[in-house]
């Protein structure tokens, strides 16, 4: 009888020398690699500059992985700091851990404080990121899978994952397949990019609301996503940490997004606040936008 079951990598790492390659990290470079070209895309189509793009998106990028892992080690401290555990451990990012909340919160003040600066609409930027994110994460989920990681309940599903005994956690010894949580996740996010791309063009999402709607779609999902998982978490009435992060987080986003719609009409064709760079000469008069139309741009002098 031919087994239905999805395996698992039968290696998380490689060596090229002296170097270890983790594949974990190169899932997640990967996923930065797509969402920094598809979000400078949409940006320089809004009217910005791709070198300022680039800018902005190399702290972001900087910032966020740091939010993301602080997240990590603050919800969970006691893989780490717990006695007969070692806190360097904590630096280890390619050995799994990264909380998108920590990234996202992270980077979005960081986009934020450099928006401000270089006078361009934060809703903006936002919204040319909010589809990238759910793509990016969508491959970074690879590497959980990669790293035998994030999986959830036993399960003998014909898509369930097997899992090597050395990665069962204590009391799932007796079980070699599980509901494989990165994959529901990854499928999540996928269709959640190509769902926030229509409802762009649909509705003429922007000012801030696409990001919004990011948001609502991902905590919605995480949450029954996360309630699958049986890796160590911390928990708090019988729910998982990630559980009431996605809850709060979820019902904030829904204020701001009702709010957005009354409030905040339309979507901006531009993401400079004034419609041209704060220095800018009178030669460079349009530049072509996402939906066709032209918007007034300057150039850095």
């Amino acid at each position: 009888m031919i087994s239905l079951f999805l395996p698992s990598p039968p290696i998380s790492e490689f060596h090229i020398g002296p170097v270890t390659v983790h594949i974990y990290a190169l899932c997640m470079l990967a996923g930065i690699v797509l969402a920094w070209w598809l979000a400078s895309r949409r940006y320089v189509a809004r009217g910005g500059k791709r070198e300022d793009f680039e800018s902005m998106a190399l702290w972001v990028v900087v910032i966020g992985i740091v939010g993301a892992r602080a997240y990590h080690v603050m919800t969970d401290p006691e893989l780490y700091f717990a006695p007969g555990r070692h806190p360097i451990d904590a630096l280890k990012i390619w050995n799994g851990g990264l909380g998108i909340w920590g990234a996202v919160a992270a980077g979005a003040v960081t986009g934020l404080i450099w928006c401000r600066r270089h006078g361009v609409r934060f809703g903006a930027v936002a919204d040319c990121i909010a589809p990238a994110l759910l793509f990016a994460q969508a491959i970074g989920r690879l590497g959980n899978w990669f790293n035998q990681e994030l999986f959830g309940r036993p399960s003998t599903a014909p898509w369930a994952l097997m899992i090597d005994p050395q990665h069962r956690p204590a009391g799932y010894q007796q079980y070699a397949t599980f509901h494989p949580t990165f994959l529901y996740e990854l499928i999540w996010c996928t269709i959640g990019g190509f769902v926030l791309l229509w409802l762009e063009r649909r509705f003429s999402l922007g000012r801030g609301k696409l990001f919004t709607s990011y948001v609502l779609y991902y905590c919605f999902g995480r949450f029954f996503i996360e309630a699958l998982r049986i890796d160590p978490a911390n928990h708090l009435g019988g729910l998982r940490i990630n559980n009431y992060t996605s809850a709060i987080i979820f019902a904030v986003a829904a204020c701001v997004f009702g709010w957005q719609l009354w409030r905040i009409p339309g979507r901006s064709p531009s993401v400079w606040v004034d419609g041209a760079p704060k220095e800018s000469t009178k030669q460079d008069k349009t530049s072509i936008i996402q939906d066709g139309s032209s918007a007034a741009e300057g150039r850095h002098e």
